[in-house]
């Protein structure tokens, strides 16, 4: 019982700094979406500093899991992970979105230590995530593909294709997680195209369904440990979470889909976040 109440608190913490890395990234950068990087903080926490098997010193070990952010445009909260995992210098950061920078405004494995796809057309980053685990099966590797959903992106065809060859060839080393904080672009996603009953529909298609909140760490260590464990069907975590969490003038605002803080702004959400006397790494 310590040792998991000192887990959460040590992911509570990591969350809590990759909220700050992605505020401070955004703004220095001028742009970039960061509604959706804050909603899936907590995740990439979870999935950095607990659940998976990978080694900051050698990024391309052919045995590490593997993940795949389909929403790339949330690609702050990877890169604010990864860094906080030892891939790459915190310091690169503030090079975020600058032309020839490492740390593209979307994913590019072949810059940036630690990607394992590179992404930001959506609806395609669930088919790639397959592919790894039918890899997986085939060379008879132990390695497990994590891949993480926006929302809005399940409006399309290709996400269901996916899923349907998935369950179909039991790819029980395939996880996928959605970031269901219910807001697009441009509105809201079921105002747009609705995706509801978003947990049936997995399930019909043949996942095991796992239903959570997003923002509650322990919910999400048990889902991800659940999930890992899980044999025959791959898992979706569907992780009810809040546009722009953690800053309180851009929680659930859609404007904050890919608006910029400015100075202002960021002083005033990294003070919310508790770093109102710490600015750049």
């Amino acid at each position: 019982m310590v040792f998991q109440e000192r887990l959460i608190k040590n992911l509570e913490k990591k969350a809590n700094i990759i909220r700050r890395y992605i505020v401070e990234m955004i703004s220095n950068a001028e742009g970039g979406h960061i509604g959706g990087a804050l909603s899936i903080a907590d995740i990439m926490a979870v999935l950095y500093f607990h659940i998976l098997k990978i080694d900051p010193e050698n990024p391309e070990w052919e045995d590490r899991d593997r993940v795949v952010l389909s929403k790339g445009h949330a690609s702050a909260a990877w890169y604010a992970a990864l860094t906080e995992r030892g891939y790459f210098p915190k310091e690169e950061l503030l090079t975020f979105d600058h032309i020839n920078s490492r740390l593209q405004g979307h994913p590019d494995m072949n810059k940036t230590p630690g990607v394992d796809m590179s992404s930001g057309s959506l609806g395609q980053g669930i088919s790639v995530a397959l592919g790894m685990a039918l890899a997986a099966r085939y060379l008879k590797k132990t390695y497990r593909t994590f891949v993480i959903l926006g929302d809005g992106e399940t409006q399309e065809g290709q996400v269901w294709e996916a899923a349907m060859v998935a369950a179909n060839y039991n790819t029980d080393n395939l996880i996928a997680i959605l970031d269901y904080n219910k807001l697009q672009l441009y509105g809201e996603t079921n105002t747009i195209m609705n995706i509801e009953p978003v947990i049936e529909k997995w399930h019909i298609f043949g996942w095991n369904t796992i239903e959570i909140n997003g923002h509650r760490i322990n919910e999400i260590v048990q889902a991800l440990e659940d999930a890992v464990k899980f044999e025959g069907k791959p898992t979706i975590v569907v992780a009810h979470t809040i546009k722009g969490k953690g800053v309180s003038f851009m929680e659930n605002k859609v404007e904050w889909h890919s608006l910029a803080p400015t100075e202002e702004q960021a002083k005033q959400a990294l003070k919310e976040l508790g770093y109102s006397n710490e600015k750049g790494f």
